[in-house]
């Protein structure tokens, strides 16, 4: 995952810039702004797009050396009226400003998209001993959708009857827990005594020296179900092998699980398959010539060159199939456009 970047990859994945027009960012607007956190010492960072009128200023968010980024109209006015609110959670490592593929997409259908930086898990603040408190996340979120209906500017333009939550890898798992989803501490020990693989996180944790076999599992297995909550989609979610089947049976609104790669393909750690069936309804979709670094920004012509030139050994920029990861944002973009529009309006 990002964690991993050599140090100047990490300057470019950090670096932003502005840049001239493109394809439908005049509806997208962005901004930011501090979220207070009661489970952080720090208030969050969280970048907003959402369907905007005219004015602010053209600017290009997440680009760098490495990704291309994409664009809206920083501080444009918001179109008048309420606006289904989706937040949005990354990756562990990962950005929220290199979502804007995903979240742009959705604010120029209608959606207010928060995506909050989560600290100890973002690129650049990342280490093992942060990640593994996964409790932090979900409560993120859900200090985000409290922060906007409470912001004088923002409270007026988002719908608090219609909320979503859409999270990528960790992310997934942040999502699916404010749905009602629980971890099993000890599961999760077991299945990481047996994966070491590259991409996994328990390899992260294990090159951390974090002792899964002492997490707090009070925490780790909580509860973090939001009730302003609606629907869910769940892209690769992690922590798949430990999962508790009765926090997932017990899930009572609708929830979209999204896998990238062929069935028998998909890392162990994010395969949905086992998951879709215990949650009532559900719904899983996949993206065949897709892989997990698919989800991750467009990168420039000379990505996977920067990347081998660095030493870097996650094909970050290459995906399973033929396609272009443009074609495939596309495709991951409508299918969770569609099924958030389907459950909030």
């Amino acid at each position: 995952m990002i964690r991993f970047l050599k140090p100047l990859l990490l300057v470019a994945f950090l670096a932003s810039g502005a840049s001239s027009t493109a394809a439908a960012a005049e509806t997208v607007g962005t901004t930011t702004l501090a979220v207070a956190s009661p489970e952080r010492d720090r208030p969050l960072q969280v970048t907003l797009w959402y369907p905007a009128g005219e004015g602010g200023t053209l600017r290009r968010i997440g680009a760098n050396p490495l990704f291309v980024g994409t664009q809206g109209f920083a501080d444009a006015p918001v179109v008048p009226g309420r606006h289904p609110l989706i937040v949005l959670s990354h990756g562990s490592g990962g950005r929220a400003a290199n979502l804007g593929w995903l979240a742009g997409s959705l604010a120029a259908r209608g959606f207010v998209v928060a995506a909050p930086d989560h600290p100890g898990t973002t690129g650049g603040d990342s280490r093992p001993s942060e990640t593994v408190k996964i409790w932090e996340r979900p409560a993120d979120l859900s200090a985000v959708v409290t922060g906007l209906e409470a912001d004088e500017a923002w409270a007026g333009a988002v719908d608090p009857g219609r909320v979503g939550a859409v999270g990528f890898s960790l992310g997934g798992f942040s999502v699916l827990a404010l749905a009602g989803a629980r971890a099993d501490a000890a599961a999760y020990a077991d299945y990481c005594s047996v994966d070491r693989g590259a991409m996994s996180d328990c390899a992260w944790y294990a090159r951390g020296g974090v002792d899964l076999r002492r997490l707090d599992g009070k925490r780790f297995g909580g509860s973090f179900e939001d009730p302003r909550i609606r629907t869910v989609v769940a892209v690769d979610p992690a922590l798949a092998q430990a999962y508790r089947a009765d926090s997932l049976k017990g899930i009572a609104i609708p929830v979209h699980f999204l896998n990238l790669g062929k069935a028998g393909t998909t890392w162990l750690g994010v395969e949905a398959s086992g998951l879709a069936p215990l949650v009532p309804g559900a719904s899983l979709d996949r993206i065949a010539d897709a892989d997990h670094f698919s989800f991750l920004g467009e990168c420039r012509a000379d990505g996977a060159e920067i990347l081998r030139r660095e030493g870097e050994t996650d094909p970050l920029c290459d995906d399973a199939g033929g396609r272009s990861r443009r074609d495939i944002h596309d495709d991951i973009a409508r299918l969770v456009g569609d099924a958030l529009a389907r459950d909030l309006d």
